[in-house]
Order: C-alpha cells, then sequence, then structure tokens
C-alpha cells in the first residue's frame, strides 16, 4: 500500500513548504488542500482540535495574524474561532499534516517521520 499524506497549509507558508518539500524528497504521494481556497471540514479540523487539546491548541500564538487579531485578550467560542480561522487561516500553525491515522501541526519533522513507518 502507498503512503499518502494530506497537508493543509497555504503557498505562502515557508512551513507548509517545507512539508511538501520533506514527503516529496521522500517520494510520497501528497494532497494539498489550500486553505485559502477551501477552509477545513468540520471534521477534519476536529480531529486535529481532540489530538491538539482544542483550537487553541492549534493556534500559532508567535504569529503577526494572532497578535493583530486580538484573540490573544478574547475569550471567544469554538464558533467565532472557526469563523476567524476560515477567513485567515495563517491564525493556525501551519501546516496541519495528516497521514497513516497520525496527525502533526507546525514545523514537525519527528512527526512526519511518524507517519513513514
Amino acid at each position: 500500500m502507498a503512503i499518502s499524506v494530506q497537508i493543509f497549509g497555504v503557498k505562502a507558508s515557508s512551513a507548509t513548504r517545507a512539508a511538501e518539500r520533506f514527503f516529496k524528497e521522500r517520494r510520497i504521494q501528497i494532497h494539498f488542500v489550500d486553505l485559502k481556497q477551501k477552509p477545513m471540514s468540520a471534521g477534519e479540523i476536529k480531529r486535529f482540535v481532540d489530538k491538539f487539546g482544542g483550537l487553541m491548541g492549534l493556534m500559532d500564538k508567535e504569529s503577526k495574524e494572532f497578535a493583530e487579531s486580538g484573540l490573544a485578550y478574547l475569550k471567544a467560542s469554538d464558533a467565532t474561532l472557526m469563523q476567524r480561522i476560515e477567513r485567515e487561516p495563517k491564525l493556525l500553525r501551519l501546516p496541519l499534516v495528516r497521514g497513516s491515522n497520525k496527525l502533526a501541526v507546525g514545523l514537525d519533522e519527528e512527526g512526519w517521520k511518524a507517519m513513514l513507518v
């Protein structure tokens, strides 16, 4: 069975490009979902939310987008956060990678390597 991964990210993200490069160098089939074009489905985001401790666990708290959004100071519901993420995917620690029932968030080469086993 051929290994394949699904990468959720945006083309302008250096970490997303690094994930694509990592898997291409290992000749792994990639299914790329550009979050600027198509937001993640609720079921897909739920997988990551469950594994990484809620939506705030997926947020890139160091990013310029997060600082400008004011989310550090607001108590936002999950529904509000989802709407914000759909409008501005760079609020997330990109890329979100799924492969062989394993998940990785952000620039996580160890997590990516685990998907190849």
